[in-house]
């Protein structure tokens, strides 16, 4: 497996490449944060956090846009999420040189995050012109009955680093169309890029004359994100992390009676047919295991098999492995950079161990390159053992093997978690099956493609402790506004509902 760790850039380097891309945008100085990179692990500027004062200021102010913003036309509405698509045209390649300096991306995964962020902006600007209600048939002469939708308040974004910037977008372009006004606080580990996008939006509030509040940025620790998911201010949550942090989350907000939109762990499986093309099977299930170093959400993580040609496609996934660059994600060659953390590379180690500990097999990577820099790993399994069922954000791929249609649906669907899913095959009943209501239960079902890399045009979100949520596209638009039942009576007697007699 080629190493190009040794040809990394200083933290200098990084550092300069930074501030080239942050020349438009104030960063808060001081030193209650660092802002640091996983590519040498080294602090890049030191920032101030926002304080308890600074949310209840933000919440305040957010309210207080929403007011003017939610009588606001969609279509104008629409213009200032347009307006923020123009600019992240115009400054993609220093947007994406910031989220390669935070998260470690290489540059093609980096420019592609900044063009999904685009996408919504897109979408989002369409969608304000089709924000329909229904009518619906009255049982009753004379009378009208509808369906309305309206904006519903402020929303809170808390994001995850991952993708730091797409996710914002997703839940920001939409909440913005919808009328509401929005306050994000992103992960500690990625303040740069959130300083950077939030320019943005203000340089585009500022040219469409939107309310200055209807949108403000925090940026701090988790008791931050706590005050902004206890305050009665905020109607919605919208959350992307961890399960942990979603099972904390959920009944904070419930006990106030507000809403959540959860994006939670994923614990993504491909099952493999006999009759499945390696051709379109090898590189999917490579890029969807390796790609961002294993921390997507819908990464690849178990690898369902069919027993009869489990060990011709684990030797060729195993070939591909070895010559997967890894180093500089700057680098052009490279398309492995480094985890986010030397912890997170820690806890590969640790899951790694655990799964020999339990008769599984490395049959390759799994090497630690020095900091964050670890070599993609395959796990042969017995079964599906205890850490095979959890989810560790790392690039771990165990493969499993089956003997039976029904039996990989059972491996499949046998994990906490259920956010994507995809089957390589060219049985088309085997497609249909998987795809059917008692095939994957997860949130994304694909058919020969791999687990991750969804279109924004689909609502994303899964299952079980996934959370339930959906962002995005299709009606994902509706988790941001509040529906309400309107009956107009337009005869000249007043007629109850079920024939019912009072008078």
């Amino acid at each position: 497996m080629p190493d190009h760790t040794a040809a990394l850039p200083t933290t200098d380097e990084v550092r300069a490449r930074a501030r080239a891309a942050l020349r438009d945008v104030t960063i808060p100085d001081g030193d209650d944060r660092q802002a640091r990179t996983p590519i040498t692990g080294g602090d890049l500027f030191g920032l101030r956090a926002s304080t308890a004062a600074d949310v209840d200021q933000a919440i305040a102010a957010a309210g207080e846009a929403f007011r003017t913003w939610r009588t606001t036309p969609a279509p104008v509405r629409g213009e200032l999420v347009r307006t923020l698509g123009d600019l992240l045209r115009q400054h993609k390649s220093g947007l994406a040189d910031l989220i390669t300096v935070e998260v470690g991306k290489i540059r093609s995964e980096a420019l592609g995050e900044i063009q999904e962020m685009i996408d919504v902006c897109d979408f989002a600007a369409g969608l304000s012109r089709q924000l329909y209600g229904r009518s619906i048939a009255s049982e009753r002469p004379g009378h009208r009955l509808t369906e309305t939708w309206h904006p519903l308040g402020v929303v809170g974004v808390i994001s995850a680093f991952n993708f730091p910037a797409a996710v914002w977008s997703w839940n920001t372009a939409i909440a913005l169309v919808c009328g509401d006004s929005v306050v994000w606080k992103p992960s500690e580990l990625t303040p740069l890029i959130s300083l950077a996008v939030s320019h943005l939006l203000e340089v585009a509030i500022a040219k469409t004359g939107a309310p200055q509040g209807v949108h403000r940025l925090l940026l701090g620790d988790r008791a931050i994100g706590e005050q902004l998911v206890d305050d009665p201010r905020v109607a919605l949550v919208s959350a992307t992390g961890s399960t942990r942090m979603g099972r904390e989350i959920g009944p904070r907000v419930a006990a106030r009676f507000g809403r959540t939109l959860l994006e939670l762990g994923g614990n993504n499986a491909a099952v493999v047919a006999p009759s499945a093309d390696f051709d379109l099977a090898i590189p999917g299930i490579v890029f969807a295991a390796a790609g961002t170093a294993g921390q997507r959400c819908t990464t690849l993580r178990r690898l369902i098999v069919h027993r009869d040609i489990a060990d011709d496609l684990t030797a060729r996934l195993v070939s591909a492995y070895g010559n997967l660059p890894i180093g500089d994600p700057f680098d052009e060659a490279t398309l492995v950079g480094p985890l986010i953390t030397d912890q997170a590379a820690g806890k590969m180690t640790a899951a790694l161990e655990q799964a020999q500990a339990e008769g599984g097999k490395v049959l390759a990577g799994g090497n630690r390159l020095g900091g964050a820099y670890v070599e993609p790993a395959i796990v042969r399994c017995t079964g599906q053992t205890p850490v095979v069922r959890e989810e560790t954000f790392a690039p771990i791929l165990y493969v499993l093997t089956y003997d039976s249609f029904e039996e990989a649906i059972a491996l499949h669907n046998d994990v906490p978690q259920g956010l994507s899913s995809s089957i390589f095959t060219r049985d088309q009943q085997e497609a249909e099956r998987f795809l059917a209501a008692d095939g994957s239960d997860c949130g994304i079902a694909n058919v020969n493609i791999g687990t991750s890399g969804a279109e924004i045009g689909g609502a994303f979100g899964g299952e079980k402790e996934t959370g339930g949520g959906r962002e995005s596209g299709s009606d994902a638009w509706r988790a941001y506004m509040r529906r309400a039942t309107n009956t107009v009576n337009y005869s000249s007697r007043l007629t109850l509902a079920q024939n019912v007699s009072f008078l």
